[in-house]
């Protein structure tokens, strides 16, 4: 079993190994179990084979990312109860994101990917999204990553959706010390979306510019 990060006294995050997935599907489940959601799938696997997972098939596939290697991902438990979900895993680990043309990669370092946060209703606007952040920095620092990425919309009002926010802000991934490089052509709730990067091995990491924020 994975280690267990601790970021908080009251808030705890754990890699999604397969023995926590009955907790992952609190967070990600829909209320009606055939219903086709996401379950953070839509950036791992080719359209062709999402679309044929029926809702109910879809857990499964996620958690095989689990069985088959690295976990997808960190769960944030508050007072032993699941929270939250933050997707984080090798970006050659996600079909859709190694073949896009809105947010390319730009260099040849094994980055790992921040693509989505999941705050559980109830358990919102207690900083969950900062101990999810900082519970999935460690992971991939323990699992040697050399770089962090994340492709958040640019902050500020109004508000948009939970829904569409999913992907994270920029000032929630600068206050975790990620930099702008570059900004993409991807959406999100009609916001632009930046690629932001954290170096976690000086070494393997290149210099990067610092993006402008116009």
């Amino acid at each position: 079993m994975e280690p267990d990060i601790e970021v908080h006294a009251a808030i705890e995050v754990h890699p999604a190994t397969p023995d926590r997935f009955d907790d992952l599907a609190a967070i990600l489940g829909p209320r009606d179990p055939d219903a086709p959601a996401c379950w953070c799938l839509s950036y791992r696997v080719p359209g062709g084979e999402l679309s044929s997972l029926s809702g109910a098939e879809r857990p499964a596939r996620l958690r095989r990312f689990a069985e088959e290697g690295t976990p997808p991902g960190v769960i944030a438990y508050v007072g032993g109860a699941p929270a939250g979900w933050c997707s984080v895993s090798p970006r050659s680990s996600h079909h859709r994101l190694t073949r896009s043309r809105t947010i390319p990669s730009i260099d040849d370092v094994p980055v790992w990917s921040v693509v989505c946060l999941v705050v559980r209703p109830g358990f919102r606007r207690q900083g969950l999204g900062h101990a999810l952040l900082a519970g999935a920095i460690d992971f991939a620092r323990s699992r040697r990553a050399p770089m962090l990425e994340a492709y958040p919309i640019e902050s500020g009002e109004p508000r948009i959706s939970t829904a569409l926010a999913y992907v994270g802000t920029t000032s929630l991934f600068e206050a975790a010390g990620f930099e702008r490089v570059v900004k993409t052509s991807s959406k999100s709730g009609g916001r632009e979306r930046w690629l932001m990067r954290l170096p976690l091995d000086a070494e393997a990491a290149p210099e990067l510019p610092r993006a402008g924020r116009g």
